[in-house]
């Protein structure tokens, strides 16, 4: 078991993590969206009137 078996190997798992850390956010993400009584984020509160 050389380098030329565990490089691709790492490579994979690591794209493996990266998709399945994109879909959990995903899902977390269009869960929050749909939730009528989720807190909004700082960037998107409304500013008081002036």
């Amino acid at each position: 078991m050389t380098a030329e078996f565990f490089v691709p190997l790492l490579a994979l798992i690591t794209i493996l993590a990266f998709i399945i850390f994109a879909l959990m956010s995903k899902q977390r993400t269009e869960k929050k969206r749909h939730d009528p009584n989720a807190e909004k984020s700082r960037l998107a509160k409304d500013a008081p009137n002036s």
